[in-house]
């Protein structure tokens, strides 16, 4: 797994970037423009639910990062999954992974 989002100016400064929405998250993804390995780091707001729901859904988001990102994911990037209110924890998790690829086809295309 790549190294984890921790401060919260990081997550701001992805926000600003480039992003993709999908049915299960939004992707928000910032060139950071150094050669050093990608970042990803998760958030699900209090609209998903109780932190139940909000945990559940990070870690779906979590596993589908580490089954998609190394294969997609750049050099030098930052990639914030932001979990979406009912979709994340009730979309069948091999579309989220679809959904994963697809958007960083995109943010990259």
């Amino acid at each position: 797994m790549p190294e984890v989002i921790a401060k919260r100016a990081d997550f701001l400064a992805a926000a600003r970037a480039r992003r993709q929405g999908m049915p299960g998250f939004l992707l928000q993804a910032r060139d950071r423009g150094d050669g050093l390995p990608f970042r990803v780091g998760f958030t699900c707001s209090k609209k998903i639910g109780n932190a139940v729901c909000r945990n559940r859904a990070k870690r779906r988001l979590r596993e589908a990062a580490r089954l998609r990102l190394p294969a997609g994911a750049r050099t030098g990037w930052d990639y914030v999954l932001v979990g979406r209110p009912g979709a994340t924890i009730s979309r069948d998790f091999a579309e989220l992974c679809a959904d994963l690829g697809r958007a960083l086809d995109r943010v990259h295309g």
